[in-house]
């Protein structure tokens, strides 16, 4: 019997949380240990389903890896061999289309299938295809399988990808750190978790410097040595845990997170009515008074974040008026509408991209479905906050990019058990 959350609502919330490693950055940072054959140790892991099956496949194709503590790891990827990938790991995550590049960069051909993840809309990896093919890599589709080969000698390219796509960036950065020379991205997304891939890899001896606000210089190297890097904290965990604590009436301060990189998210929150104050590594949120409607569109990085957008729409579902959520990035983004509608959210769905939010309306605790990891962390908050007992299942689906949610929430007061097996 799968896994489900019972939660009994009604409880403000109240107390300290500590913000954990960012799964969307724990991801590239791991792939990058592959460009270098010395060991690399990586700390402030998120203990979740996604980067243990990521480290799993990279120990499958020949990585030692030595858990220093609960949340650290030493990655030695000296002997590598791609033709070991576990097809049936790789196909569970989307994450694992980021070990393509730094195997490129070290290896000559090899297959892998098409990656897996959340099933929020199309997300084909044809920017990372048309990415490594402007490196001068022939790809290739044979019955499920990509295969690649590189020329015997990879040159420094100029790479403009198709689209703003963070994990495109993420691969054609750390390919181009792999190889001797200077190699240009245009179109580079911004995300967080760029950033933070950019530390590890300078910390492995690649230079890399935005020369304009998309465009980055990356000089690499065939001799990238081992690094020591802690994996930024998780930004939507953090608005998650400010959206609970405002959207229950509650008091608590968040800590190990870096507010500077929600900026306008945080103004959102600002326009609704949360009463908030930040510094540099924590965010404290106190009683509001009446929330106020808002428009919210989804934007690059640094505009609003469509992996936020499941939860300030719960928050919403508080406000007085009539709030729009447009969401352009991914057509399946607003499944959780359906889920609030049979929780008493008064929702109109005007096309797959656009919903307008009427409030404010009382929500009552039914059964829901956590069809990805941010719908299934929106309807989690929805049942603390709604009249009732409300079930949340399919949370293997949330649990891929949230460590512990339901234990920090019960920390805050939170009445959630997990049931099941």
């Amino acid at each position: 019997m799968p896994q489900k959350f019972l939660v009994k609502g009604g409880n403000p919330l109240k107390g300290q949380v500590m913000i954990s490693g960012y799964k969307n950055s724990a991801g590239p940072v791991l792939a990058a240990a592959l460009l270098s054959e010395e060991p690399s140790t990586i700390s402030n892991l998120p203990l979740v389903t996604d980067v243990l099956n990521q480290i799993e496949i990279m120990e499958q194709i020949g990585c030692e890896v030595e858990w220093l503590d609960d949340h650290t790891v030493k990655i030695n990827a000296k002997n590598l061999d791609p033709q070991k990938i576990p097809f049936g790991v790789f196909q569970k995550m989307r994450v694992s289309v980021l070990l393509i590049g730094p195997l490129l960069a070290r290896f000559r051909s090899f297959r892998v299938p098409h990656p897996g993840g959340d099933k929020i809309g199309l997300r084909s990896i044809s920017t990372h295809l048309d990415a490594f093919e402007q490196f001068g890599i022939k790809v290739w589709r044979e019955n499920d399988s990509y295969c690649f080969e590189a020329p015997k000698e990879l040159k420094p390219a100029h790479i403009i990808l198709k689209e703003f796509s963070v994990t495109a960036t993420e691969n054609a950065m750390m390919l181009a750190a792999g190889i001797e020379g200077k190699s240009v991205i245009e179109i580079a997304a911004a995300e967080p978790q760029v950033q933070d891939l950019i530390t590890m890899l300078e910390s492995m001896g690649a230079k890399i410097r935005w020369s304009q606000p998309h465009t980055l210089e990356i000089q690499g190297s065939t001799k990238l040595s081992g690094a020591g890097h802690s994996v930024c904290p998780d930004p939507l965990e953090t608005g998650t845990f400010m959206i609970a604590l405002a959207a229950t009436g509650g008091q608590g301060k968040i800590t190990n997170t870096n507010p500077k990189v929600l900026t306008f998210f945080l103004e959102k929150m600002k326009e609704i009515g949360v009463n908030f104050t930040a510094t540099d590594d924590s965010i404290t949120v106190n009683p509001s008074g009446n929330f106020k409607a808002a428009r919210v569109q989804v934007m690059i990085y640094p505009g609003f974040p469509t992996d936020l957008q499941p939860q300030i729409s719960v928050l919403l579902t508080q406000a007085t008026g009539k709030a729009v959520i447009n969401e352009p990035l991914y057509e399946n983004r607003l499944r959780h509408f359906e889920e609030l509608r049979k929780m008493g959210g008064d929702i109109e769905i005007t096309d797959p991209h656009r919903a307008l939010i009427f409030g404010k309306t009382e929500l009552f605790g039914t059964t829901v479905d956590a069809s990805d990891i941010r719908s299934g962390t929106a309807l989690t908050l929805a049942a603390i906050i709604a009249k009732g007992q409300t079930i949340v299942e399919n949370i293997a689906n949330l649990e891929r990019g949230s460590e512990k949610f339901d234990e920090k929430l019960r920390s805050l007061g939170a009445d959630i058990e997990k049931i099941g097996e």
